[in-house]
């Protein structure tokens, strides 16, 4: 689904992707670990073209997007969540969820599937984003990447800051999502994660990052064995 061959990037005369060349496929989840600073962040946003990339290439269902403006990779399929949610507080629930529809055609209905998936949305459809506790925005940032129908889904660490009940329920909706696919058709899952234990439940792949570089990949099963926990540890 993802194909990612051999990409650099560099900020000023750092260098900060080194030739990092995986893949994400459908129906899976594709788990990325690392420490603070290693590059994961800059990754993912090098993936939705929000920096450029130095050279490599970047393939989503054998389409080239390095190039492409990051409007053009979410109307090719892509759903991102980035750090720190970046919900519309202004906005109501309802408003948050269209904006995910904004490369639709006008008058899109926002899918029923969001608030099986969080129902606690449906129940605050009226109240401004801002007034969410940080796991209902989360729940609500992830709602609004899906509300088109992605088959990629980019996450950018959806558990930091949040209480452990609701990073149950978004760790459920993940697997779901992986498993059952959304509005019918497969999706694949790129996670960003620091939180270990909720990387290993979820990981069908693993990859873990240090100073720009993967120094280790593999199975999800295999993590343990392979002590990624301790390649993780701060």
């Amino acid at each position: 689904m993802l194909n990612v061959k051999n990409i650099q990037q560099y900020y000023g005369g750092s260098h900060i992707l080194r030739d990092l060349s995986f893949e994400v496929p459908a129906g899976k989840v594709t788990v990325l670990l690392g420490r603070n600073g290693v590059g994961k962040t800059t990754l993912l946003k090098s993936l939705m073209g929000l920096v450029p990339i130095r050279s490599g290439s970047i393939e989503f269902e054998g389409r080239a997007l390095q190039g492409l403006p990051p409007y053009e990779r979410a109307r090719a399929g892509i759903g991102f969540v980035p750090q720190g949610r970046e919900i519309f507080a202004r906005l109501t629930v309802e408003e948050n969820l269209r904006m995910g529809l904004a490369s639709r055609a006008a008058g899109t209905p926002i899918p029923p599937e969001l608030f099986e998936l969080f129902p606690v949305l449906q129940q605050m459809l009226h109240r401004r984003g801002g007034d969410l506790s940080g796991g209902q925005q989360q729940q609500l940032a992830i709602a609004r990447a899906l509300a088109a129908y992605p088959r990629l889904l980019v996450l950018d660490e959806p558990t930091e800051g949040i209480q452990p009940s609701i990073i149950k329920d978004i760790g459920r909706v993940i697997r779901r999502i992986a498993d059952q696919g959304l509005g019918g058709q497969k999706v694949g899952v790129l996670l960003v994660e620091q939180y270990y234990d909720f990387a290993e439940e979820l990981a069908d792949a693993y990859l873990v990052m240090e100073r720009g570089e993967f120094v280790a990949r593999g199975h999800g099963e295999d993590m343990a064995t392979a002590g990624v926990r301790q390649l993780v540890a701060i």
